[in-house]
């Protein structure tokens, strides 16, 4: 079965930069697209990113849009996303997802295969 692990999540301040990894274990991510998802307390877990199995497909919810950015490296099996100009309300726990079906359509949790146990970022002055 296909593990994933997030890790690089950490307390930062507003406007800082964070990356966070999705690493595989267990099988290969090359032909699963890949979501991260965040969950705030209180809140509902909200999608924020997808990439596409090949990496030639990319979607961002509006409120990352431009801020973060979702990338690959089926070499390494691992996923990342880049998260520029952090804000408070981008606290979160942050999962990453993968997807046989390689839909990439930001939100659709209810269709990822294999979640990690997420990474928590905070962001706070």
């Amino acid at each position: 079965q296909l593990q994933l692990v997030e890790s690089g999540g950490g307390l930062v301040q507003p406007g800082g930069s964070l990356r966070l990894s999705c690493a595989a274990s267990g099988g290969t991510l090359d032909h699963y697209a890949i979501g991260w998802f965040r969950q705030a307390p209180g809140k509902e877990r909200e999608g924020v990113s997808c990439i596409s199995s090949s990496g030639d497909s990319t979607n961002y919810a509006d409120s990352v849009k431009g801020r973060f950015t979702i990338s690959r490296d089926n070499a390494k099996n691992t996923a990342y996303l880049q998260m520029n100009s952090l804000t408070p309300e981008d606290t979160a726990v942050y999962y990453c997802a993968a997807e046989q079906l390689d839909l990439c359509v930001i939100g659709y949790y209810h269709v990822m295969d294999y979640w990690g146990e997420g990474t928590p970022v905070t962001v706070s002055s």
